[in-house]
């Protein structure tokens, strides 16, 4: 297939997904094979909670609305524009998904078929099934691109490179288990904001957004927060209060007060506003339902440490005090080249 072509494809998907929302499903009459696949998707979105109890329809609907964007014509040119694949010769490409979020191994898919290779996927058990729809939807649309994608149950075989997402321990296997195939390999990662005590409400509010959307199981949420030594938490606890309804779902408030007993039954201190608390601790990996939070003197030290431990962080998040931070409210809205763990994605396949 042609680049054009490919990319054809992802641009009509783009287009499918566009007409789904939590508001309102709205059937766009220009949209192809919207006769095989409009109801079909409608009702695949409303299953997924059963399929993965933290697969509500809003987070669902949040992905796939974040998609349509990301696969818009102009997004994807200008993520294309920095990669000659002209020369690629196509090989196998395995992927081991995650399943914390919706389609969060999506980004690996598109990345190997715009590229030029064939994907065979493993996905997670906890996401298996919007990816294998969206494959559809493309065989649909592009019949070439078939032979392109495969899906396995078992384990993989008969590839030419790997990447592969995991937590710390999986990582190792990972490691070992693909040591003689060019690979990627993702560790557990978390994303944390910087504070300064001059954000404004608004930003606030927008870090809650970093913090619980997809009830914070992505390495992209805010799940540690730096904060001036003398900083009182009373404007974040008073601009957070919006996602106050997120203890009214089962799962998270099971979490909250699982992980609120097993922190005092420990007598740590907390800050508690009855759906989120917060921990003085060092560690980056906090609990669902809890944020951790580390007081600083001097913000040259945080830049320091954060240098330092770059390979345990995601996402940076802050009003500009920290360097190519991401503004408030848009860590679960990367766009094409936001690469996971900053690693280039496209110029590892290119490089194959």
């Amino acid at each position: 297939m042609l680049q054009i072509e490919k990319k054809k494809c992802f641009v009509a998907l783009g287009k499918f997904l566009s007409q789904f929302s939590l508001d309102k499903n709205t059937k766009d009459e220009t949209v192809l094979h919207n006769d095989l696949f409009f109801d079909k998707f409608k009702d695949l979105i409303q299953l997924s909670q059963s399929h993965n109890g933290w697969f509500t329809p809003e987070q669902v609907h949040f992905a796939i609305q974040s998609w349509s964007e990301a696969l818009g014509e102009d997004n994807l040119d200008k993520w294309l524009s920095s990669y000659d694949l002209s020369e690629v010769k196509p090989k196998t490409v395995g992927l081991i998904l995650a399943g914390n979020i919706p389609l969060v191994g999506f980004h690996d898919f598109l990345s190997v078929l715009i590229s030029g290779h064939n994907v065979l996927v493993k996905t997670s058990s906890n996401d298996q099934h919007l990816i294998k729809f969206l494959a559809k939807y493309l065989i649909a649309f592009n019949p070439e691109i078939e032979n392109r994608i495969t899906f396995t149950d078992g384990k993989l075989e008969n590839f030419d490179a790997v990447i592969a997402t995991g937590s710390n321990n999986t990582a190792r296997y990972f490691e070992y288990y693909f040591k003689d195939k060019p690979n990627i390999i993702r560790k557990n990662r978390n994303s944390v904001a910087v504070l300064n005590g001059k954000e404004t409400q608004e930003d606030l509010v927008n870090l809650g957004e970093d913090i619980f959307r997809y009830f914070g199981l992505g390495c992209r949420n805010v799940s540690k927060l730096f904060v001036p030594k003398d900083y009182n938490f009373d404007a974040f606890f008073k601009a957070i209060y919006e996602y106050k309804d997120v203890i009214f779902y089962e799962k998270y408030s099971n979490n909250y007060d699982y992980n609120k007993a097993v922190f005092l039954m420990s007598n740590f201190k907390l800050l508690d506003n009855e759906f989120l608390t917060l921990k003085e601790d060092i560690s980056y990996a906090s609990p669902i339902s809890s944020v951790f939070y580390e007081r600083y003197e001097n913000i040259e030290d945080i830049k320091k440490q954060l240098e330092k431990d770059a390979d345990q962080i995601q996402c940076v998040v802050s009003n500009g005090v920290i360097e190519n931070s991401i503004p408030f409210g848009k860590t679960q809205q990367p766009e094409l080249w936001d690469y996971a763990d900053n690693v280039d994605t496209l110029l590892f396949l290119n490089k194959l």
